[in-house]
């Protein structure tokens, strides 16, 4: 049998999950900054940055402006020690969140943007506190020029970048967050002949509930009564409207059609398919791909090469002009070299390419799939539920002993499957039912990994294996034509008495997967656990030429490694669960169908269809995402190698001179063009 050690429920266990409309991912009371790929609580920027805005008006309106009153600026006796006050709470309260960052870098030995950003507000806030000393405590005879109006400009344009930052990252996450919306508040809840609605989040498992026309399935469940078609695509993605009748099951979150169902729920609201959806965000955004990584050290380069600009402009200038002027072009240069656009770039590009992944049934839970995706040369397809639909239908079934006929043989077939949940043994137990089999008790049952199953029944010990296990059990196998069927033999000690033959059906879109992925340059290959007669011939029909055929889970893993070690990079694809040996070794692991552990632990990609043409919009995803992500790159990084040498007014001479207000200005521009740039991310 193929995959003997699969599930039988080979589509999506689809739960839907987390209510109370938020799934932990409501950002705006609790915001959340994206640093360099890692998340760091920032408290709530929104708040911050207009409390902030409060405490700096003072300062706009009373300090000057690099040494110039601006013509809305006035002054009167004290205005200095206010302009002090507000500007020390302003360094303290809406720095808070870059100085914190900065000591998260410097301990981890890894400076990166916060340190930027608070070597430059704090050479700005000490500078002017021994500036305001210098003219307001010791009267000095030659005023030394302060920074408090570009303190308070630097800090608040810095906590609007990040505010914008929040707002795009909040945005590019709405589609998922949309799904839980799919879930209504109140619940028909049945009991008896009583129906009293109830808070979703106080529905448990295995109750009634009623489910009215035109309203949400509010949690997964089996119809217990009533017929109605059911809409699952705000879920799925597949648009097509599905009949669902008694013994069927819904999916939390699809849209009832015009009947009325009553369905017993199988999973509560904390638990299934929308918890998975938002661990593989969170874990998604979370994740460094290789780039990022490339981009935390370009900002660890950019911050010793500003630093190193800095204290050459400070010496340089300080000799030509004066220590006003020497900390002037430092503050300007630790300004302009904030990588703020470069830490931004790559996140806002993952965010928008994970939602639109989630828009198209892609949860891309390991961000590195994305790097790698350009350089796959093998794409490995498991069989059954991959490119066949998973679904048996026993085509034959035959005693070879003379002494069984075959009822008898059907009888005992279907009793030592009874305990089985693999999708043929369900196949054979509903083909049974059909045919009125009454099956027999049967005792020391076991599941063997890839080879069958085996029991007892009246004493004796039964086995059902495939044909490569029966192969190895007995001594000379009888040969049956049975096409590409699976073929499973009932064994008895080392007889054969009889053989079933069951078969799988195609999915109509692997042709055209097949199709597509050789247009991409990669080489196309089967492994099934089937025999080869059986595999080559399915095989053969959708234009592949390597099959590998009769394996077992660790046989896979074992294909994946010998590829990978002369050199190839290998995409894997696999129903998730007998498949996540080589799912986890593969470079991109990807799973048909998602809701189990196994699916969530051993993947790297769900596609969440179940459909394998998916998996070229996975591609199309990945070349577009990296090639933005490149792009981004080159905004964030590229701006910055050339604003440095220009900050530390190298190009003084022609008499252009950027100050830190300005450079603080270019720096948030540079980062809207890589936020705008990462909305136009299009799959």
């Amino acid at each position: 049998m193929d995959k003997m050690d699969m599930s039988h429920n080979h589509q999506m266990d689809h739960s839907k999950n987390d209510h109370d409309h938020q799934m932990n991912m409501d950002m705006s009371d609790n915001d959340m900054m994206m640093h360099g790929g890692q998340m760091m609580h920032m408290g709530n920027l929104k708040q911050k940055f207009w409390v902030s805005l409060v405490l700096a008006l003072p300062i706009l309106f009373l300090a000057p402006a690099m040494g110039v009153k601006l013509p809305f600026q006035f002054s009167f006796p004290g205005s200095q020690w206010v302009v002090l006050i507000f500007a020390t709470i302003l360094f303290i309260y809406g720095g808070q969140p870059f100085l914190k960052g900065a000591y998260s870098e410097l301990k981890a030995k890894q400076p990166e943007m916060m340190t930027l950003i608070s070597l430059g507000i704090s050479t700005a806030y000490l500078y002017s506190l021994y500036a305001f000393v210098q003219n307001e405590l010791l009267h000095s005879q030659e005023q030394v020029m302060d920074f408090f109006w570009e303190l308070a400009t630097l800090i608040l344009i810095m906590l609007l970048g990040h505010w914008i930052e929040m707002n795009s990252m909040m945005q590019a996450s709405s589609s998922v967050n949309d799904l839980a919306k799919l879930l209504p508040d109140q619940v028909h809840v049945k009991s008896g002949d009583q129906v009293k609605d109830r808070p979703l989040n106080q529905v448990d498992k295995d109750e009634h509930v009623l489910v009215k026309a035109g309203e949400s399935v509010p949690l997964d469940g089996v119809v217990l009564s009533g017929t109605s078609d059911v809409n699952e695509s705000l879920v799925t993605g597949e648009s097509r409207s599905v009949t669902r009748k008694q013994g069927d099951k819904v999916i939390g979150g699809s849209i009832n059609g015009a009947g009325t169902l009553t369905i017993k729920v199988t999973n509560a609201v904390n638990s299934g398919f929308l918890a998975n959806v938002n661990k593989l965000v969170k874990s998604s955004q979370q994740d460094k791909s290789k780039l990022q990584n490339l981009a935390d050290r370009v900002s660890g380069w950019l911050f010793y090469a500003a630093l190193i600009f800095g204290i050459i402009a400070l010496i340089v200038w300080t000799s030509i002009s004066g220590i006003a002027d020497g900390l002037q072009r430092m503050v300007t240069v630790l300004v302009i070299a904030c990588p703020h656009a470069l830490g931004l770039a790559i996140p806002l590009v993952n965010a928008k390419s994970m939602s639109l992944g989630a828009k198209n049934g892609l949860l891309i839970r390991n961000r590195n799939v994305i790097d790698i995706s350009s350089k796959v040369n093998y794409l490995l397809m498991d069989k059954t539920g991959t490119l066949t639909e998973g679904k048996f239908t026993v085509r034959k079934y035959e005693p070879i002993d003379k002494q069984l006929d075959k009822q008898e043989l059907l009888t005992l077939i279907a009793s030592i499957e009874q305990n089985s949940t693999h999708p043929i043994a369900q196949s054979i137990l509903q083909f049974a039912k059909a045919k009125q089999v009454k099956l027999q008790d049967v005792t020391e049952s076991n599941n063997l990994n890839g080879k069958g199953v085996s029991g007892t029944l009246n004493g004796k010990k039964y086995q059902l294996f495939s044909e490569h296990a029966a192969r190895e059990q007995v001594t000379t196998l009888p040969q049956v034509d049975t096409s590409n069927d699976t073929v499973s033999y009932l064994i008895q000690g080392d007889q054969v008495l009889g053989y079933i033959s069951v078969g799988d059906q195609i999915k109509s879109t692997a042709k055209k997967l097949i199709m597509r992925i050789k247009q991409f340059n990669i080489i196309p290959v089967m492994l099934t656990g089937d025999n080869q007669k059986a595999a080559k011939g399915i095989a053969s029909e959708l234009g592949i030429t390597q099959v590998y055929a009769e394996l077992l889970p660790e046989d896979k893993a074992d294909i994946v490694a010998k590829l990978q070690a002369k050199g190839n990079h290998v995409m894997m694809v696999g129903d998730g669960i007998n498949d996540a040996p080589s799912l986890a070794k593969a470079d991109i692991g990807v799973a048909i169908g998602a809701g189990t552990d196994v699916a969530v632990d051993s993947a790297d990609v769900v596609l969440v269809n179940s459909e394998p043409t998916d998996i070229i919009s996975f591609l199309n995803l990945a070349q577009k995402t990296h090639a933005k992500t490149i792009q981004n790159l080159w905004w964030g990084a590229g701006y910055n190698i050339l604003a440095i040498p220009l900050a530390a007014g190298i190009l003084a001479p022609l008499g252009i001179i950027l100050d830190p207000a300005v450079g603080a200005i270019l720096m948030s521009l540079s980062t809207v063009i890589v936020a705008l740039n990462a909305e136009t991310l299009k799959l």
